[in-house]
């Protein structure tokens, strides 16, 4: 079964917004599609994710997934493990949001928010 979606491809998007562990299940991603819809963004994942069933493996970013380079990247309750990193250090911006401020995602990111990802997302997402 082949899903089409009006998002664009995550190896090709301007926008790309990828959603972690943090996210807890994958229902909780419907608010990465909603932020995304909203800058005609892509939605990806990191393998914890995927690996915990959140999401399909074809939505993995990293070593062992897709790799891509937008002009932004928002990674939500990502820790950011190498292996992650490895898909998407060359993006141009990098915007996280965790809880922990020891998160090693912090480490690469431009910009980094230290706070609980279900409050900061649906905020976001509403002010743009």
């Amino acid at each position: 079964e082949v899903v089409k979606s009006d998002r664009p491809e995550i190896t090709a998007a301007d926008v790309v917004v990828a959603g972690g562990r943090g996210l807890k299940n994958g229902e909780n991603f419907e608010m990465l599609y909603k932020l995304a819809d909203k800058v005609n963004g892509a939605v990806g994942a990191s393998r914890a994710a995927v690996d915990a069933g959140y999401v399909p493996n074809d939505m993995q970013i990293g070593q062992t997934g897709k790799v891509c380079a937008p002009n932004l990247y928002v990674a939500v309750g990502i820790s950011g493990a190498i292996q992650h990193l490895a898909g998407m250090k060359d993006s141009k911006c990098i915007v996280s949001i965790n809880k922990d401020p020891e998160a090693p995602i912090f480490q690469v990111s431009d910009y980094g928010l230290e706070a609980d990802l279900f409050n900061a997302v649906p905020e976001l997402t509403e002010k743009i």
